[in-house]
């Protein structure tokens, strides 16, 4: 078979113009040349022996001679009238790109029969704009044409300019402009943009609140966000102190709406001295009673820690959970790690500024903080610390706080009302049953009342406003005995026991339950699991973990609880069981990157480095 050049095409030209003048058969002479001409096509093999070519460019070059002549009116045959300005056209091609202009064409209505057809709603160049996207499948948005542009892609119903439209605001998203785009969206149509402006606004509330478009939202419009279980906060009070913006801005309108807009921030997930603060001191609520008894009930049922009838928000948002220090190669380590429960990665951030194992940690407003902890050097030296570093997950960034007013190894951290407690611990041979509490409004530490037993090695969870410290070590024995800490008295009570004794037990809260998981009973890491009913007081057996281990961190998300490396015996873990409440059943998980003990963790759906919008 001759010889093939599959990209390349070969044309006869003419060489004299007054015809082709030659035989097909005549040689150099004839005055036919070979022109080459570089062509990009694929080929697909049929079993008949053909050859299908598809050529690449042809659609590109077909649309471009008929914008050409569309430019020069040629065989155009509509005319398309807007104010006082013509656009000439092909009917096919116009009814082509848009259903609209189909029906009018094809649909037996006059203007199939009209040379010049006028438009409405539609400005002279927006259309000149979709004409050219019609003959070129190209078209250029900005931030002042596309305003124009949707709405009239909308009415011609030009669908992949709809698309890049809602494409282009997306990408436009930001805190000032979300609640505009969403409204916009929804006016149009344009429901995929609608729903990822608002997933915006949820992620970005607090950002969303301080600008200009949140207070132009109608009272219902404001209820109808507020209400929602998205909404990603780092704080209740947010909210709270947004509805309150809004309500500012025009007094004396809003105000008869600010009790049945109250109704509608969870404030019972407000803390009580945030309530008699507001009570007490703010100028709309001294101007409005029924918001201050409504109030008032709520301080009430706080204060009697009654579970919260409101649900508490679930943000649309990635959680992220964040481990930091702990001990492995016979040190302290300086680590700090995300993983992404959805994309199950782990990934590297900045490093702890003094490595630490033993330490706690806990998500507060945004923040993650490092509390405590031993710094083990190679050479098998140690320091007991006082250090409290405070991580911004945003800009990836340590900060030294206000240090705690005792070293503190081995203690327990919590979050309740808004303040952070660390809780017994050791300082070299001295064990801890003080404790203290942290205020990040003004970053500052204070005592409180000590346990009535020390504790190092103790698990502290949180329900209903009661923080309860689990087992531990007092420097003679294991302990099984449990404390609960009432802010409103400042006091400590004891509970019922566990029925093991335990320290370094990974403790957490879960739906008005205590889970107390592994641990060390003076004799070996334990793999048993029991649950606590902070309503009946009574403690039961649950499912064991697959591999004994004490010292580990665990964290809760989405109704699972997280438990993380920690030390069996011989060898640090790096394994991750996931425990399933609904089936009382562990599973594994993606591993930590390498095995270790002592460490700390917290879980957060606050925005984070990972999650940053790019724009």
């Amino acid at each position: 078979m001759a010889s093939w050049y599959p990209d390349i095409e070969m044309e006869e030209m003419r060489s004299d113009a007054k015809g082709y003048g030659k035989e097909r058969g005549a040689g150099p002479s004839s005055g036919v040349r070979g022109c080459i001409r570089p062509r990009h096509y694929t080929t697909s093999y049929r079993d008949t022996g053909e050859i299908k070519f598809c050529i690449s460019e042809y659609k590109h070059d077909a649309f471009q001679m008929m914008l050409l002549m569309k430019s020069n009116q040629m065989l155009t045959d509509v005319k398309l009238e807007v104010g006082r300005e013509i656009f000439h056209g092909h009917k096919i091609v116009l009814a082509a790109a848009s259903p609209y202009f189909k029906a009018m064409f094809t649909g037996g209505l006059r203007e199939c029969e009209m040379d010049t057809v006028k438009l409405q709603g539609v400005c002279p160049t927006v259309l000149a704009h979709l004409l050219c996207f019609m003959y070129t499948g190209e078209i250029v948005i900005n931030e002042m044409l596309v305003c124009q542009l949707l709405p009239a892609a909308t009415m011609l119903q030009m669908s992949h300019v709809i698309d890049a439209c809602c494409t282009f605001l997306e990408q436009q998203l930001e805190a000032g402009n979300a609640i505009g785009i969403a409204s916009f969206a929804q006016q149009h149509g344009c429901m995929d943009l609608y729903r990822k402006a608002n997933t915006f606004i949820e992620q970005h509330f607090s950002e969303v609140s301080m600008e200009d478009e949140f207070l132009q939202l109608s009272h219902c419009e404001l209820v109808h966000l507020i209400q929602r279980d998205e909404l990603n906060v780092p704080d209740e009070k947010d909210v709270y102190n947004a509805v309150l913006k809004w309500v500012r801005h025009d007094e004396e309108t809003r105000q008869p709406k600010m009790e049945q807009i109250l109704q509608a921030v969870r404030c019972q997930y407000l803390s009580p001295r945030f309530l008699t603060e507001q009570m007490k001191n703010c100028r709309l609520l001294k101007k409005a009673p029924a918001c201050r008894e409504y109030l008032a009930k709520i301080f009430k049922d706080l204060t009697l820690h009654k579970p919260p009838c409101q649900k508490e928000r679930t943000p649309n948002a990635p959680c992220v959970i964040y481990i930091v220090g702990g001990y492995s190669n016979q040190q302290s380590l300086d680590t700090l790690e995300c993983y992404d429960v959805e994309d199950h990665q782990w990934t590297q951030l900045s490093k702890l500024p003094v490595a630490r194992s033993g330490l706690g940690a806990a998500y507060l407003r945004g923040i993650f903080y490092a509390v405590g902890g031993r710094n083990i050097l190679p050479n098998g030296n140690y320091h007991d610390s006082n250090w409290v570093d405070s991580f911004n997950p945003i800009t990836n960034c340590w900060k030294q706080m206000s240090r705690m007013h005792t070293p503190r190894n081995r203690l327990g951290v919590a979050v309740l009302d808004g303040q952070l407690y660390a809780v017994g611990g050791s300082n070299g041979a001295r064990f801890h049953s003080s404790v203290e509490k942290y205020d990040p409004d003004d970053n500052t530490w204070a005592l409180v009342r000590p346990m009535s037993k020390a504790r190092m090695g103790v698990g502290v969870a949180v329900v209903n406003r009661l923080m309860y410290a689990v087992g531990g070590y007092d420097g003679e024995h294991r302990l099984n005995s449990v404390e609960c800490y009432h802010p409103e008295n400042n006091q400590w009570t004891f509970v019922s026991s566990m029925k093991i004794p335990r320290s370094g037990a990974g403790v957490c809260s879960l739906r008005n339950c205590i889970y107390v998981i592994g641990g060390y009973d003076g004799r070996h890491q334990l793999c048993s699991v029991e649950k606590y009913d902070t309503e009946t007081d009574v403690w039961s057996s649950v499912a064991s973990i697959k591999i004994p281990r004490s010292a580990m961190t665990v964290s809760v998300w989405d109704g699972k609880i997280f438990v993380m490396g920690g030390y069996d015996g011989s060898q640090f873990l790096s394994s991750v069981e996931v425990y399933d409440y609904h089936r009382n059943e562990w599973s594994e998980c993606k591993p930590l990157p390498w095995g270790r003990s002592g460490h700390a963790s917290a879980s957060s759906f606050h925005p984070c480095l990972l999650h940053c919008d790019a724009r």
